[in-house]
C-alpha cells in the first residue's frame, strides 16, 4: 500500500508541477521550440551577415561592439546568442515559470559553448533536464528567488561540463558519417537523406532541429533542401484547387506541417510528395552537386521563409571568400531554382493524379480548416 500511495504522490507532484515525461513533450514541443530559438539567433544573424556582405551595408559589415577582445557585428550578436535562445524556447515550451525560463539562458549558453559545432544537441538534452528540475523545485521554499535559478543553472553548467562535449562529439560524428556517405554514394544517399528529412518537415518534430543537431551541411545539406521543398511546394501546388492562394503561401513559404491532419484520415496524400522528394534529393546531388554550406539549420527549412534557398546562397558566398569557389554560376542558379520550385511544383501534382486515377486521393482530403 505504502508503495502505491508513493506512485500516486508522485504522479500527483508531477501533475501539480506539469512536468510531463512524454515523447510529445520532449520530441515535438521542445525540439520545435529549439527550431525557433535557432531561427531567431543563428539563422537570423546569418542572414544579417549575408544581407550587409552583398549590399555593403557598412552598419551591418563593422563591429558594433568587442567583448573579451573579440569583435561582433549586429549579425554576430545575434549567432552568439544562439545557445541562450535555444534553451530559453525549449523552457518556453515545457512551460517553465519565469525563474527556471529566466536561468535557462545561462544553461543555454554553457551547453551550446562546451557542446562545439553539436552544440544544439546538448542544448536539447540539458535544457530539458535542468528546466524539468528547475520547475520541481520551483515555488517549494520561501527563498524561491534563490533556489530556484541557483538549482536550475547548477544543474544546467553541472551537466553541460559533464555531457555536452560527448554528446556534441557523438552528433558531429553522425552528421560527419552521413555528409561521407552521400559523398560515397550520391544516388542513393540523395534520396534517404531527402526522403528522411522531408518527411520529418511534414510531421510534428523539426527537421530544421534535427539538422543543426547533427550539423548536416554539404551535398547532404543540398539533398535535405531537396526533401524539405519537395513536400512544401509538393503540398501547396497539389491542393490549389481545395485551398488557393491562401493556401499555396501558407504551404510553400510555411509549412507543410498544415496538411498532417489530412495525412492521418488519408495517408496517401503524402505519396506525391514523398516520391518527388525521392526524385530531386539525387538530381540535386548528381546532376547540380547542390550543396548547403551555409547554417546547417538552414538544411531543414526548405522554402519556408525562403531560408534554405538564402542558406544555399549564403554558402556560396562562404565558398568564394575561402578561395574554394570561384563564382557563382548560371548553373547553380538553375539547379537552385529547379530543385527549390520547379521540379516539386511539377512531380509532386503529377504523382497525385495518378493517385487520384487510382482512387486513393479525392477532392476535399487536402482541404485546410
Amino acid at each position: 500500500m505504502k508503495g502505491n500511495d508513493m506512485e500516486k504522490g508522485f504522479k500527483a507532484f508531477l501533475k501539480r508541477k506539469d512536468i510531463e515525461i512524454s515523447a510529445r513533450r520532449y520530441l515535438i514541443d521542445a525540439l520545435g521550440a529549439m527550431a525557433q530559438g535557432l531561427f531567431c539567433s543563428l539563422l537570423i544573424g546569418t542572414i544579417i551577415n549575408t544581407i550587409g556582405t552583398q549590399f555593403h551595408i557598412g552598419f551591418l559589415t563593422q563591429p558594433v561592439a568587442e567583448i573579451a577582445g573579440q569583435a561582433y557585428t549586429v549579425g554576430g550578436l545575434a549567432v552568439a546568442m544562439s545557445g541562450p535562445a535555444m534553451a530559453v524556447a525549449i523552457g518556453y515550451a515545457l512551460h517553465c515559470p519565469p525563474l527556471v525560463l529566466f536561468s535557462l539562458a545561462t544553461v543555454g549558453f554553457a551547453s551550446n559553448a562546451l557542446g562545439g559545432a553539436g552544440g544544439p544537441l546538448a542544448v536539447l538534452f540539458i535544457a530539458v533536464i535542468a528546466s524539468e528540475i528547475g520547475k520541481a523545485v520551483s515555488k517549494e521554499t520561501k527563498v524561491d528567488i534563490l533556489v530556484t535559478p541557483l538549482v536550475t543553472i547548477a544543474v544546467g553548467i553541472g551537466l553541460s561540463a559533464w555531457w555536452a562535449p560527448a554528446l556534441g562529439k557523438a552528433a558531429m560524428k553522425v552528421g560527419d558519417l552521413i555528409m561521407w556517405a552521400t559523398d560515397l554514394q550520391p544516388f542513393w544517399m540523395g534520396i534517404f537523406v531527402s526522403v528522411v528529412v522531408g518527411v520529418a518537415l511534414t510531421l510534428p518534430i523539426s527537421s530544421a532541429a534535427i539538422c543543426a543537431a547533427l550539423g548536416l551541411t554539404g551535398l547532404a545539406g543540398g539533398a535535405a533542401v531537396a526533401g524539405c521543398c519537395a513536400q512544401m511546394v509538393g503540398f501547396a501546388v497539389m491542393s490549389f484547387r481545395e485551398n488557393r492562394w491562401g493556401g499555396l503561401v501558407s504551404q510553400g513559404i510555411g509549412t507543410s506541417m498544415l496538411q498532417m491532419g489530412n495525412i492521418v484520415k488519408n495517408p496517401r496524400i503524402w505519396i506525391g510528395p514523398t516520391l518527388a522528394s525521392a526524385i530531386t534529393g539525387p538530381i540535386a546531388t548528381c546532376v547540380f552537386h547542390l550543396k548547403m554550406n551555409g547554417a546547417a539549420v538552414s538544411s531543414g527549412m526548405g522554402t519556408c521563409g525562403l531560408v534554405g534557398q538564402i542558406g544555399v546562397y549564403t554558402g556560396w558566398v562562404n565558398d568564394i571568400a575561402a578561395g574554394t569557389k570561384s563564382a557563382i554560376t548560371a548553373m547553380d542558379w538553375i539547379g537552385l531554382i529547379l530543385i527549390s520550385f520547379v521540379l516539386p511544383a511539377v512531380l509532386a501534382p503529377l504523382i497525385n493524379h495518378f493517385c487520384r486515377k487510382a482512387g486513393w486521393v479525392k477532392d476535399g482530403d487536402m482541404k485546410l480548416n
